[in-house]
């Protein structure tokens, strides 16, 4: 198993269990935006990716609509949503038993940049990460290839062979594809197996611990063996 020195981190559902306030936001801007409500399962659909392609794919919104919409999301979710917010148990002794090995920690996020500083201030996760990596509040920047790209760029990474992308939704494990890193997709967030292993994830972890292996070399799951 590689041996990474650069460790990129996907904030919702990977780190933080923010589902709630994320879905909450989404269902007020659905309102304000006259559609119907619906069912908390479906929901979950908000959690991941951007959020200008959630209101296009999931509310078939047009440009100027699903602009007014993310508009709405932020005005709930400055205020109510980023307070409902955890972290996952035993993230904060995994981020520091990785510095203790001397590997180097970036948040990488299609979480507009402020809001997510903002998450990471509220959860006091700052000593942990040299670099938090989001993207533009004017909606650019989403991509999640796009958003590596910048965040090895930002913390000054020789290479991108040494890095690897955690995540819990298809869209990290692409985006990570996409830049040319390998990936983790972990299983206690918001994505299943079967998402994992069609996104091509190069490990799956189904826990915190599990994960902490992984990155520390201790345990190298794939995919195809991660069930047994």
């Amino acid at each position: 198993m590689k041996n990474y020195d650069v460790i990129l981190f996907d904030l919702d559902g990977t780190l933080t269990d923010s589902g709630d306030g994320i879905m909450d936001a989404a269902a007020w801007a659905m309102e304000k935006m006259g559609l119907p409500p619906r069912e908390r399962a479906w929901m979950r659909r908000f959690v991941g990716p951007p959020l200008l392609d959630s209101f296009r794919d999931l509310c078939g919104l047009g440009e100027a609509d699903r602009v007014r919409a993310v508009a709405y999301y932020r005005e709930y979710y400055g205020e109510k949503g980023i307070l409902e917010n955890s972290l996952y148990p035993g993230i904060p002794e995994m981020l520091g038993a990785l510095r203790a090995a001397g590997k180097r920690l970036v948040i990488a996020t299609s979480k507009a940049e402020p809001v997510a500083r903002q998450v990471v201030a509220n959860l006091r996760l700052g000593p942990f990460f040299e670099y938090v990596a989001g993207g533009r509040l004017d909606g650019t920047r989403t991509e999640k290839d796009e958003v590596i790209a910048y965040a090895l760029e930002s913390c000054g990474a020789p290479g991108r062979s040494r890095a690897v992308m955690v995540g819990d939704r298809y869209y990290d494990l692409l985006g990570a594809r996409k830049a040319g890193v390998d990936s983790v997709g972990v299983l206690y967030g918001y994505g299943s197996r079967e998402e994992m292993t069609r996104a091509g994830a190069t490990y799956v972890a189904a826990t915190v611990e599990e994960l902490g292996g992984i990155l520390l070399g201790r345990d190298a799951r794939a995919p195809a063996d991660a069930g047994e």
